[in-house]
């Protein structure tokens, strides 16, 4: 992310512009005053503005990755962090010898965690449109096959059965890989119900 030199009536107006353009909070930015506003000779006769120069301290990849580090270090657990972006997206994966508490139960905590940077990064920078992807050593990646087979197993029951089946509740993202695994079946459909975070995916025969 590049500096950026704006112009006010005031510097505050000036810096309040380049935040604005740039899409970051007031206190991610270092500001240098160019030049102070004059009002000139009767409150107009050679008046010029304010000019300042602001220059973001992180860009929103950096922040991120420094972010989760800090993290860590304040849950006193330890993990390497790599952080990639594809998409739009984020991605962001921990592994090391915490993973199972970092994890959490079913994944209670990594949602936890995943929730809280993406908080962060709209606080941080509104203007930025990526979402955030947490993984702890590859246990979302072991978690979609593992709920791909549980969508194959519960539409032959369904299907089998001719009665519909409610599964457990899951985060949204868990209950797409729900939806996507049965997409193409044509034996059952699928839809949710239910208010997070007890939001549910219903298996029914067609």
């Amino acid at each position: 992310m590049k500096a950026m030199e704006t112009t006010g009536r005031t510097v505050d107006e000036a810096v309040e512009k380049a935040i604005e353009e740039l899409g970051i909070n007031k206190n991610m930015v270092s500001v240098e005053v160019l030049s102070e506003p004059n009002q000139g000779l009767f409150g107009f006769l050679g008046s010029k503005n304010a000019r300042v120069l602001v220059t973001p301290r992180y860009s929103s990849d950096e922040y991120l990755h420094q972010f989760i580090k800090e993290l860590l270090h304040l849950m006193k657990m330890e993990g390497k962090v790599t952080l990639s972006e594809d998409e739009g997206r984020f991605y962001i994966n921990i592994n090391g010898p915490d993973n199972g508490v970092l994890i959490g139960r079913r994944g209670r905590t990594l949602n936890e965690i995943q929730y809280l940077l993406n908080t962060i990064l709209r606080r941080q920078f509104p203007g930025e449109q990526k979402r955030v992807i947490v993984d702890v050593g590859s246990y979302r990646q072991r978690r979609e096959q593992t709920l791909s087979r549980l969508a194959e197993k519960s539409a032959d029951k369904v299907f089998a059965t001719r009665r519909e089946i409610s599964l457990e509740p899951m985060n949204p993202q868990e209950r797409r890989i729900i939806h996507i695994a049965l997409k193409e079946n044509t034996k059952v459909y699928t839809y949710s119900k239910g208010d997070e975070p007890y939001r549910k995916v219903i298996i029914a025969p067609k």
